[in-house]
């Protein structure tokens, strides 16, 4: 008979057991990401191109850099002109669940062509936020990325007076 009673408890306790699972288990749900999971959506920002506004190299040139944050400096005997030419960092939005890792790719140097004759070396590089980032705004709303980039110039021979103009690719990384 006590081989019945043992037998006996143990299923009950193992009932009880079954019971408290099941009802937990329905009664919370943890999720570690908004379902389904969305693709990451950069889009550029078209009323704000990457833009170096007026400046005239001298003999031996040098460089012109537009910093994420919106301030311009050159290097070299390039003289920065305050006319009505704009400068910019190149304006992205991103939007991504919460959490996630995004890098930006640093591409290769491209070659601006000029409308007069002249090429210009440009090379994109800093960005606001600093990559590697995590995005912390819930869909759908988006976070902004400011990239700016530095103009290599020859000399006023080399790179004529005109507009210099180009494509560069932006690569997102989705970590």
């Amino acid at each position: 008979m006590k081989k019945e009673g043992i037998i006996l408890i143990s299923v009950r306790r193992i009932f009880l057991v079954i019971v408290l699972t099941l009802a937990c288990g329905f009664t919370s749900i943890i999720k570690a990401q908004e379902d389904p999971p969305r693709p990451v959506q950069v889009r550029f920002n078209n009323a704000q191109p990457l833009a170096f506004g007026a400046f005239t190299p001298g003999l031996s040139g040098g460089t012109v850099t537009v910093w994420p944050d919106g301030s311009r400096s050159s290097t070299g005997d390039v003289i920065l002109l305050n006319m009505a030419y704009l400068f910019t960092p190149a304006m992205f939005t991103v939007r991504a669940n919460p959490g996630t890792v995004l890098s930006i790719l640093i591409n290769p140097p491209v070659i601006l062509n000029g409308s007069l004759g002249g090429t210009i070396t440009l090379q994109t590089g800093g960005t606001l936020p600093v990559s590697p980032f995590v995005t912390s705004l819930p869909w759908p709303q988006q976070t902004t990325i400011l990239m700016g980039g530095t103009l290599t110039v020859g000399n006023i021979g080399a790179n004529p007076a005109g507009s210099y103009t180009g494509n560069f690719n932006v690569t997102f990384v989705q970590e």
